[in-house]
């Protein structure tokens, strides 16, 4: 899409909708008139223009199937609140029939072996991290894992050390049983609290607190011969640098980080990404990119197992709904009720 038709697009949209696509890129957005929002969004659109059309396309089709489906026209609307009614009786059941067990389950299990292509926020993360720090805020399962694994493995290629954090110990000797597979055992180490193998690795997996310590100890003058070739440092699950106890961790291991390693944050959840980013810009020698994809490769489904093992659909639909008690699945909303027979105390009356 050339700028003028991005240009022309954003024109096309409600004001809410572009105040919605603004969050997390302009500062202050809700200040700003369409015009200059658009202006804004596309000055932002320079570093990160696919994010940046994907977000929109999943804003302009969110606003399409709301249309369709006879609610409201405003993107932004506010939803109203349903009655509180008792599953017992009152409720009025949705004309559409209910999804069956094995349509629901349709789907689900191990794709077929095919061709991997990378999507293009891909191409662009791994563009950008040879040249700059990075923030990755994509939904779960998108594929953040690959941009790691690939980021790694060029800096090894150009043989600098490359370190990889996370916030847990068990998600650690995780990360060195799937590195040692894809790099060979002899390449991948791990230093946690009470775990230490092959420390002098090229590609060092370890909690965020060690490498923290390690950086201390630099500053302090105790030189680690691993940060003279650092060359890579992934912080994976960094929106714990908005945890109220360990965020400090964070930040002091992104501050005293040496100047000549790359930093790639990965996360599915940070609500501020661009925020993080410019502060990245301000403290550190290179300009931090923001790549930011909104679409969710691996689409949500609700389910409820009941104790003794019976497996429904919670919702009438294969997705889940925006929500109201009225969309809740027959057999979940039965076996609700033969759960709360089974549990509440004999003779206690029920709302």
């Amino acid at each position: 899409m050339t700028s003028e038709e991005l240009e022309k697009l954003l024109a096309q949209q409600p004001v809410a909708l572009l105040h919605r696509l603004a969050r997390g890129r302009v500062h202050r957005q809700f200040r700003a008139g369409k015009r200059r929002l658009i202006e804004l969004l596309l000055q932002h659109s320079s570093q990160n223009r696919a994010g940046l059309e994907s977000d929109l396309q999943t804003l302009i089709g969110e606003r399409q199937s709301r249309s369709q489906s006879g609610q409201s026209h405003r993107p932004h609307a506010p939803v109203p609140h349903p009655k509180k009614t008792s599953l017992r009786g009152g409720d009025s059941e949705p004309m559409e029939s209910a999804i069956s067990l094995s349509d629901w389950l349709k789907g689900i299990g191990v794709p077929p072996p095919q061709p991997f292509i990378a999507d293009p926020w891909q191409t662009e993360a791994l563009a950008a991290v040879s040249e700059t720090d990075v923030v990755i805020s994509v939904p779960t399962g998108s594929g953040k894992t690959y941009v790691a694994v690939e980021a790694a493995r060029r800096a090894m290629e150009d043989n600098r050390t490359v370190i990889y954090t996370s916030p847990l110990k068990a998600l650690s000797n995780t990360k060195y049983t799937e590195f040692s597979k894809i790099f060979g055992s002899d390449r991948v180490g791990i230093l946690t609290g009470d775990r230490q193998e092959n420390g002098q690795a090229p590609l060092l997996i370890m909690t965020t607190e060690i490498l923290r310590n390690l950086l201390y100890d630099a500053a302090s003058g105790e030189i680690d011969i691993r940060l003279d070739t650092l060359g890579l440092v992934i912080l994976d699950e960094s929106q714990y640098i908005a945890d109220p106890e360990r965020g400090v961790v964070w930040e002091e291991t992104i501050i005293f980080c040496p100047s000549q390693a790359r930093l790639l944050l990965l996360s599915a959840s940070i609500g501020n990404p661009q925020d993080i980013a410019d502060w990245l810009t301000s403290i550190r020698p290179t300009t931090c990119r923001l790549v930011r994809h909104g679409t969710r490769t691996v689409p949500l489904r609700a389910g409820y197992l009941h104790p003794n093992e019976k497996l429904t659909p919670l919702f009438r639909t294969q997705g889940i709904p925006y929500g109201h008690p009225s969309q809740l699945h027959p057999e979940a909303k039965r076996l609700f009720l033969e759960y709360e027979d089974e549990t509440l105390p004999s003779g206690r009356s029920r709302r």
